[in-house]
Parts: structure tokens; C-alpha cells; sequence
């Protein structure tokens, strides 16, 4: 009798327990966003903060899209919006590690968010620097923080250089950056890639598991007028400032010849909500800092080999093919339709 009163007691525990709500919640994914915020880079970390499915636990700034000073106003006013002073925001590197700084106002308004005005923050920024405030995360949260850099990574290879020994310690990099079919800043290089080179090649090179969210993917996730005219039918503080922003975005792709906007950096975030929203291939890449016509661009080995080259007879003589290990997860396609609906879901009403 006493073994059925107890399981009896048991079960009614468990029964109020689930009622109440009591249960644990699933934990998010911890990321870290480094940012140079950024039209899209706004709409990648309101994406971030509204998914159950991550938790955000930083956003460290980088000079970019906009100066470092720009940036970290634009951090604090965005994890104001969304309610989230819990988001620890740090402001980084001003300047790539060799190269003069390249800003893009003119991609994403002068105050780069589309032109669009957020009241001042309520939240307040971490005092750290960047770098450092990503070494201290990474070693407080041991194999657990995915890096998701949306920004040039100049802070990434800051911290490397610093404390190489994260990089075990880090559960991934995901980043939205490079390309495997051309560029945007220039005809060969991705503008994330292209602004600071040297960064990245110390970010590729570093050894950790790294996903490139390249343009070759992000050119397929194009916002259209009617998916902002969707967005538009509902309202929120969240959701009204993405639709102003978005507006800047499609109307300026519409004056440069397009029929809507790439969500470059949300695609990228969106991938470390759900993988299947891209899909990859293991290449070796490199990041080229030299060529006149090519620095910033990623060099992607689609057959992970290179000829053998031997001196023989006064020249160099194939005598065979060289297999080298792939560094990257390079994501060759991405379903855009699904990326447009998850956003607007999200979003819609916040």
C-alpha cells in the first residue's frame, strides 16, 4: 500500500508540476553576435533575440558598415528595443588589423540603420573590450558558445592572438562572410572579407569548426516588397522599426537594379536556429591578402587536392595530385523562403 500511495503522490507532483508550467525550458544555443550593426546586421540580431532557440549572451562590436562608435550606439539602442539589458554589449576594434577602415553608409543610411531613429538606450555598455569579453565568455561557458560574426573579424582574430587556446574551447564559428562565385565589395571579394583580410585569415586558419555563410547562399534569401508589405500588416516597437529599416533596404536595392534585398547577416543567424536552412559542403579555404585584383577573396578548393609539383630537368613536372584536409563548411545552398518565414514570424508584432 505504501509503494501505490507513494507513486500515486509521485504522479500528482508530476501532473501539478506540468500544469504550473514548473518544467524546465529547453536551453538556447549560447552565441555570441559580433557585429558592425548594420541595416542587416539589425535585422539578424532582432532574429537572434526573438528565437527561443538561442541565447544571446553578447553582442561585441566591430568598425565596418559604420565606425565603432556608431556601432555600439546602434547595439545598445537594438537590445533596448527588444527589452534585453541582460545582452552584455562591449564595443571593439576601430580599425582592420593592417588596412584603412572602408564604411558603407551609403548600403545602410548615415546612421546605419536605414536612416530610421530608436529613442537613446536604456541599456548600458559592458566597460570590457571586445576581444577580451569574448575570451572571458568563452572560458566561462566551455565548449558551449557558438561565435556568429556577421561583421569584418577583426575582434575574432584580436582574441585569437591574444588567447589561441579558445579555440578548442568554442563550440563553433558561423559566420556570415566570403564566397565561392564572386563578390560584392569588389568582383572577387565579400565587403566582411575585403575589410579587414589579414583578420580573416587568422579567423580561417585558427583550427575550430567554422560554417561560411558566403553570398553564393545569402543572394538566395532576397525580402521583396510584398514580404515587407506582410511585415507591414502588423504592429510593435520591434516590428515597425525592422519595417522602416527594411524599407530603406528594399528601396535602395530597387534603385540598383533589384526586386528586393538579400537578409545577408539573418541567414547567417538563421542557420544557427535551424541548420537545415542551408546546406554544406567541406572545402579548404583560403583567404587571399596579396592579389591586386582579388585581396579578400575566399579560395575555395571544391576538390580539397592540388597538383604535386616535382623539379625535373630544369622545370616543375606534375607527378600527382596532393589531398589537402577542408577547413570550412562552406554553405553551397540555402532555402530563402523559409528564412523570409521565419523572420516574419519572429518578428511579426514584436
Amino acid at each position: 500500500m505504501k509503494g501505490l500511495w507513494r507513486c500515486a503522490v509521485l504522479a500528482m507532483c508530476l501532473v501539478i508540476s506540468f500544469a504550473s508550467g514548473t518544467t524546465a525550458a529547453p536551453e538556447g544555443r549560447k552565441v555570441i553576435i559580433d557585429t558592425d550593426p548594420g541595416a542587416d546586421d539589425a535585422m539578424a540580431i532582432l532574429l537572434a533575440l526573438n528565437s527561443p532557440e538561442l541565447d544571446v549572451k553578447a553582442l561585441t562590436v566591430v568598425a565596418g558598415n559604420v565606425v565603432v562608435e556608431q556601432g555600439l550606439e546602434n547595439a545598445l539602442k537594438l537590445v533596448s528595443l527588444a527589452g534585453r539589458c541582460d545582452v552584455l554589449v562591449a564595443s571593439g576594434a576601430s580599425h582592420p588589423l593592417v588596412q584603412q577602415l572602408v564604411t558603407a553608409e551609403f548600403f545602410h543610411g548615415a546612421n546605419g540603420l536605414g536612416n530610421v531613429e530608436l529613442p537613446a538606450p536604456a541599456c548600458r555598455a559592458d566597460t570590457s573590450f571586445a576581444p577580451d569579453l569574448i575570451i572571458k565568455l568563452v572560458h566561462q561557458y566551455p565548449n558551449k558558445i557558438t561565435l556568429v560574426p556577421v561583421g569584418p573579424l577583426t575582434n575574432l582574430a584580436l582574441a585569437l592572438r591574444k588567447d589561441p587556446s579558445i579555440v578548442p574551447l568554442v563550440k563553433e564559428v558561423v559566420l556570415m562572410g566570403g564566397a565561392i562565385s564572386g563578390g560584392n565589395a569588389t568582383a572577387a571579394a565579400e565587403a566582411n572579407i575585403y575589410n579587414d583580410p589579414e583578420a580573416a585569415r587568422v579567423v580561417f586558419e585558427a583550427g575550430w569548426p567554422l560554417t561560411m555563410v558566403g553570398l553564393n547562399v545569402t543572394g538566395k534569401t532576397v525580402f521583396t516588397r510584398a514580404d515587407l508589405n506582410r511585415l507591414a500588416r502588423t504592429q510593435g516597437r520591434e516590428n515597425d522599426f525592422a519595417v522602416g529599416v527594411l524599407n530603406f533596404m528594399v528601396d535602395l536595392a530597387s534603385k540598383l537594379g533589384g526586386n528586393g534585398t538579400p537578409m545577408h547577416d539573418p541567414l547567417a543567424v538563421g542557420a544557427v536556429i535551424d541548420r537545415s536552412l542551408i546546406t554544406t559542403q567541406d572545402m579548404w579555404v583560403e583567404v587571399e591578402t596579396r592579389g591586386e585584383f582579388t585581396r579578400g577573396e575566399t579560395v575555395a578548393s571544391r576538390h580539397n587536392s592540388s597538383d604535386r609539383k616535382v623539379w625535373r630537368d630544369g622545370r616543375y613536372v606534375i607527378d600527382g595530385v596532393e589531398k589537402v584536409n577542408p577547413n570550412v563548411h562552406v554553405a553551397v545552398e540555402s532555402d530563402g523562403k523559409r528564412l523570409i518565414e521565419l523572420f516574419i514570424s519572429r518578428i511579426a508584432g514584436k
